[in-house]
This record gives C-alpha cells, sequence and structure tokens, in this order.
C-alpha cells in the first residue's frame, strides 16, 4: 500500500510543477515568452557564429512555439493529474487494476520527459544553441526536469512484488508438501 501511496503522490507532485508551469506562463506571460524569444533569435549566442542561420526573428512565430510549449505543458498536467486521480481510484484493488490505472500517468509523464529532452534540450539548447547564452540558458532546469519525470516515469512502471497468495501458495491444493 505504501508503494502505491508513493506512486500517486509523486504523479501528482508533477502534476502539481506543470500546473504552476502553466500558471506562471499564463500570469506572467511576458517574462517567459521573452526567453523564447531571446532563443529562437539566438541575439544572445557566441558572436560571429555560423549558425545564424537557424534563427526565427518573427515575433509571430516566436509567440506561436511559446504557445505550443504552454499547451504541450497543460496536456502534461492534464495527463498527470488524471493519472494520479485513476490509481487513487485504484489503490486498494487488486495489482492487475491498479496497473491498468496506469496508462494516464504514463502518457502525462512521457510527455513531460519529451517537452525538457526535444523541446528545451534537443531543440532550444542544441538548434537554437542555448548553451551558448549566459542569460538565456535553461538546459539545467531542463535536465533536472526530465530527470525527475524520467525517475517518477520509471518508479511507476516498476513491476510491484505480489502482495496477494496466488492459488498454488493457498494450502490444501496438493502442493503444500503434505501428503
Amino acid at each position: 500500500m505504501t508503494i502505491r501511496l508513493s506512486k500517486c503522490a509523486l504523479v501528482a507532485a508533477i502534476a502539481f510543477y506543470y500546473s504552476l508551469v502553466v500558471f506562471n506562463n499564463l500570469i506572467d506571460y511576458e517574462t517567459n515568452h521573452q526567453f523564447v524569444m531571446h532563443i529562437l533569435s539566438m541575439d544572445s549566442i557566441f558572436p560571429g557564429s555560423h549558425e545564424l542561420w537557424r534563427a526565427i526573428p518573427s515575433a509571430r512565430l516566436q509567440t506561436v512555439f511559446y504557445l505550443a510549449i504552454i499547451a504541450w505543458e497543460f496536456a502534461a498536467a492534464v495527463l498527470c493529474w488524471w493519472g494520479a486521480a485513476r490509481l487513487l481510484s485504484k489503490l486498494r484493488s487488486p495489482l492487475p487494476d491498479f496497473d491498468a490505472a496506469k496508462p494516464m500517468a504514463v502518457a502525462g509523464l512521457t510527455l513531460g520527459c519529451l517537452l525538457w529532452l526535444v523541446a528545451f534540450l534537443s531543440i532550444g539548447g542544441e538548434w537554437f544553441l542555448m548553451w551558448q547564452t549566459k542569460t538565456w540558458n535553461g538546459q539545467e532546469a531542463a535536465f533536472r526536469m526530465f530527470a525527475i519525470s524520467g525517475i517518477v516515469l520509471i518508479y511507476l512502471v516498476m513491476p510491484e512484488e505480489r502482495s496477494e497468495p496466488t492459488k498454488a501458495d493457498q494450502p490444501g491444493d496438493g502442493n503444500d508438501g503434505k501428503t
């Protein structure tokens, strides 16, 4: 029971985090929009870079990117909340029922991992060279969230040891060593 409750709590904690991220992106829209604008415009990478052809200077496209990130975060939050609720509803159920409640949480955590790995570390970090900027480098935060989400995902899908006796373990079935 403790392990199941732990899994539920961690999925809910990730959902809470994503909810706060979405909230902050909406409430403090312009600050976080500036981050996306600077990364996509590549205006703070090393001077003389030969990769500036990758830059997206269009404010409209930068806004589309930012809104897509917020939507991605929102989807991850919703899936994680939904997953945590499903897990909690099956907390005392047999193992197969608890396992059957995991897919929404797995989807939410996977979506979160993909956000940080694809959008921030790969596209932002490597394609738009975010690693070159001191002011707008979000790679450490992105890696931290990729790692946290990934660890929770691995923990969630780890099989539980059966705590319920199987039929073969029941006395009187001829397998108890008595003649």
